[in-house]
Order: C-alpha cells, then structure tokens, then sequence
C-alpha cells in the first residue's frame, strides 16, 4: 500500500517483477529495447547499456546531469542518457525507490510521448514494498531557481503538489495553469497522458540539430501557424505534459514530498531546482 501522509513508517519500494517494452527514441529514432527488473534496497534508479559488453550504469542523480536541450541526460563515467525524464516522471508518480533500467541504446523508448505506457509498465510488474526505511525528499524549507521571468521553486507540502503557469504567445496555446495534487488516480487521470509538444516551424532545424528523429504525429502533440496537426487529449495538455516533466526532472532529487510552483520553467531550470535539493538533503 502507498502511503503518504500521516505517521506511517514509509518503506522503499520496488517492482515485483520484470516489465519489457520495445519502441524508438524520441530524439534518437533508434529502436530500443528496455527491461525494467526490481532491485535491491538502496539501490535508487539505475540505468544499464546492455549492449556494452561490460554494461554501464550510470545512476538517476542530478549530480549527474550534463545536458537540458529538449531533454533531460545524465552521464557518469562517459556513458550518457537523455530524454529520460517521461520514464523518471512514472517512477515519481509510483513512489518506487529502487529500479534497474536495462536499455540496449543511449535513449527510453518514447512510446506515445507521454508517460502512461511507462506507469502501466510498472502496475503490470506490481509494487513490492522492501525491508528498509524510505529515505524521502522532505522539503522543509522553500528552494527557488529564478532566470528572468521564468522560476522553479518547491516549499513544504504534506504530501506532492504541482502549480505550473506556462506562458506561450502562440493564439493556439497562450497561458495555461495546471494545478494537482498527487494523490490517489490524479496522475495517471491528469498528468501521465499528456503528451510532448512541437512548433511545426521548429521541427526541421531540431532535426538538423540531431533532435526529434523519432518524433510522429502519434508520438508528438505539432501545431502549426494555423491548428492543431493532431486531436489533443486535453484542451491544456501542453501544461500537463510540463507537470509530467518537471515531476520526472525533480525525482533526480529523489522521491519529493512538496508543493512544487513554477511558471514557464523547462528542463534547464528544474535539473538546476534538483540539484540544489540534492546537494542539501542527500
């Protein structure tokens, strides 16, 4: 049983058993194999190359991340991944403490680009809850990263929140607010299907920049000058998709118990919110 608040004595968690999913990277477009396999107590979220002959991991830390362009990676060792934050975002949501991540290339499958497929993933493997103390985020007091008229910041909650402004000029999109509060099915009902989005006119250059490779119109929300190229699943979906993201960054600072505000903020600024977390209360 998930327990959040209240005086209970919160134990780790970790998947009961083995989950495998097959799809191609978002960025990358490179087909992927990953297993998500349960692990030991301590363990935290690990990610493995299989298809390095002596299998690399590089752990989900936000002192490991190295770059925030269109996606969140960590590196340790010279071995990196990105575009890991949907999968991380799932692992939040899910309270699960203790995961190996094995992946046959540099990047999770995208699958729908949203995080649902990743939250199924881990209900289908089944929550076991393991002999040792949870050693949760507990904000106690209110962290702030600020650049220009966009910030990040989290300050004491019972419990986990999210209130997140997004600001865009496009007439299609404009200012949209999700506020959530992470309790029982309001993840998965409001955050997990929302999907990532794209600015049509963007798409070549991301592509020459080696982004995007992966990206359809069944993986990518794209709007144009004009519309929508695909059906949204939620008027302001592109606003909770950002809620998923920045739950994902976030969870490289461990498991979060707070009240996260932020308005415009991206992966840049919620990697640097994670750090300053981490390097406080690990």
């Amino acid at each position: 049983m998930l327990r959040l608040l209240g005086g209970f004595v919160l134990k780790q968690q970790t998947i009961a058993k083995e989950a495998v999913y097959t799809g191609v990277g978002l960025h990358s477009g490179k087909e992927v194999h990953m297993r998500l396999l349960p692990a030991p107590v301590d363990t935290g979220i690990v990610f493995v190359r299989t298809d390095i002959e002596w299998q690399p991991t590089v752990r989900a830390v936000a002192s490991n991340v190295t770059a925030t362009v269109r996606a969140t990676t960590i590196e340790e060792n010279g071995v990196k991944f990105f575009t890991i934050e949907h999968l991380m975002s799932s692992f939040q949501a899910a309270r699960i403490d203790n995961c190996r991540v094995e992946l046959d290339a540099e990047e999770p499958p995208v699958a729908d680009g949203a995080a649902l497929v990743f939250l199924q993933l881990l209900e289908s493997a089944g929550i076991k809850e393991q002999e040792k103390e949870r050693k949760e985020t507990v904000i106690d007091r209110v962290y702030r990263v600020d650049d220009g008229d966009r910030f990040v910041m989290v300050l004491p909650y019972d419990g986990l929140r999210v209130s997140f402004t997004s600001l865009n000029p496009h007439p299609l999109v404009g200012t949209q607010y999700c506020d959530v509060i992470l309790e029982g099915d309001a993840y998965r009902k409001e955050i997990a299907p929302a999907r990532t989005i794209a600015y049509e006119k963007e798409i070549e250059a991301l592509r020459q920049m080696g982004l995007g490779l992966g990206g359809t119109l069944e993986n990518v929300i794209v709007y144009s000058d004009e519309k929508w190229l695909n059906t949204l699943r939620f008027p302001d979906e592109l606003v909770r998709h950002k809620v998923l993201d920045v739950l994902g960054d976030l969870r490289l600072a461990g498991l979060i118990r707070g009240h996260v505000i932020a308005v415009k903020s991206a992966h840049a600024l919620n990697t640097q919110l994670a750090k300053k977390i981490y390097e406080t209360l690990r």
